[in-house]
């Protein structure tokens, strides 16, 4: 379809998934081509359309993520680290883009994601909210003009389905906050405090997830 961007969705059954599915059916030069979940999901061979609350589609979700890569433009995957990794090489080989916002990602991943990124272009974003990110921006702005006997405290609170903690979100911000203050945010971490742990250490910046 000329002049159409053609979607895949990978974690399509995700609250992320249905919601991005949902956004892309209201949205001009944009269609949903592709769906697919993990083997084994409940969601397989589900219409997309009834999945997300619309009428049917006729994209049924798939465990064949391979060939609905094939078959896109751009993959936007909210997943788990490992399986972001693995469609970040996937969609180097099959010539997409890939748009990553799996939070909890470690080093090996984020290196999968940035060898991907010199065959395709690769977006990884914690939070893809214009208001989180400008947070993120002036959070690094503060962090520069204070001196370090501010505290940082990041505390942040999610429904029980949250399977990460800290949150890519919390950790954005402590990134910020560290690049503000010049620092190596995995020197300078204070995760999950517990019992008596003596005075805060200055210049450190603490987290704590609800």
């Amino acid at each position: 379809m000329a002049g159409v961007l053609r979607i895949g969705l990978v974690g399509a059954g995700g609250r992320m998934g249905r919601m991005i599915a949902g956004l892309a059916a209201t949205m001009p030069g944009v269609v949903v081509a592709g769906a697919a979940e993990a083997g084994g999901s409940p969601h397989l061979g589900a219409d997309l359309g009834t999945l997300s609350g619309m009428p049917a589609s006729g994209v049924i979700v798939t465990a064949d993520s391979a060939a609905m890569f094939a078959a896109v433009d751009v993959v936007i995957d909210f997943t788990a680290p490992a399986a972001t990794a693995a469609h970040a090489a996937l969609a180097a080989r099959q010539g997409c883009a890939l748009v990553a916002g799996t939070t909890g990602l470690e080093s090996s991943h984020r290196e999968a994601l940035a060898e991907a990124g010199k065959a395709v272009p690769v977006v990884l974003a914690s939070n893809m909210s214009s208001g989180a990110n400008l947070l993120f921006s002036l959070v690094e702005q503060v962090a520069r003009a204070l001196p370090d006997d501010y505290d940082i405290e990041i505390v942040e609170m999610h429904h029980r389905h949250k399977v990460d903690a800290p949150s890519g979100t919390a950790i954005t911000l402590g990134e910020a906050a560290a690049r503000g203050r010049g620092v190596d945010l995995a020197a300078m971490a204070d995760r999950g405090r517990d019992g008596i742990t003596g005075a805060r250490v200055r210049g450190h910046i603490g987290f704590a997830a609800l």
